[in-house]
């Protein structure tokens, strides 16, 4: 099992968007001491960032564990170097799409050969880690701000791309009405500095169960 670990702005975050915004001073209170949580690996959190893109929470759920089964120890620190040893039709038989398949081994690649500068990730700031991330293949923007989120729980990162995300702003701010970039931008302005935990209570209202990656 990976370390656990939570963010300790945590509390202050909810703190300050229930006096600020009248829909998370009804929804954080609704989900307890629930908090993000970041297993600390960084492969396999961007592993579980291209297995999500484009499909439920449910089905990403599925077809992880069923990838996480073909690897040798647990499903929260999987290696690059068992993921590249294989063969094809095994990570397809999972339920990964050809592309996808593509994606986690040229991930794998990159970790393995120490393309990618993991020790200073936590001294960059946002947007130099996400250049950084999109020039790997398969992964876009919204796969770097979902890691950004769940592995290095940068606070103010909001994903405007991510189709939870719209439509739990529509549900709770706009009574279910469709929403453009402006208005979610808008409703994230309020957010800042915490954009970050306020996304993560808005999926949670769509889904109670905890998103993790």
């Amino acid at each position: 099992m990976g370390r656990v670990v939570t963010p300790d702005y945590w509390d202050d975050a909810c703190k300050y968007l229930s006096r600020r915004d009248r829909v998370m001073r009804k929804l954080i209170p609704q989900f307890g001491e629930a908090r993000l949580q970041s297993r600390g690996d960084a492969f396999t959190t961007l592993a579980r960032s291209i297995v999500g893109q484009q499909i439920s929470v449910k089905a990403a759920q599925a077809v992880w564990d069923r990838f996480a089964a073909l690897t040798p120890g647990p499903s929260t620190r999987i290696s690059p170097s068992a993921v590249l040893a294989l063969p094809v039709d095994q990570l397809r038989a999972a339920g990964l799409s050809a592309r996808k398949v593509e994606y986690l081994r040229d991930l794998a690649t990159h970790f393995d050969q120490g393309a990618v500068h993991v020790r200073q990730w936590a001294g960059m700031d946002d947007e130099a880690i996400i250049d950084e991330l999109v020039a790997i293949r398969g992964i876009g923007r919204w796969t770097a701000e979902m890691f950004l989120i769940f592995h290095l729980m940068r606070p103010n990162v909001m994903p405007y791309d991510d189709v939870g995300l719209l439509k739990g702003i529509s549900l709770n701010y706009f009574s279910g009405e469709p929403v453009s970039r402006a208005e979610a931008r808008e409703i994230g302005d309020a957010w800042a500095p915490f954009r970050s935990v306020a996304t993560w209570y808005i999926w949670r209202s769509l889904d109670p169960l905890p998103v993790e990656y």
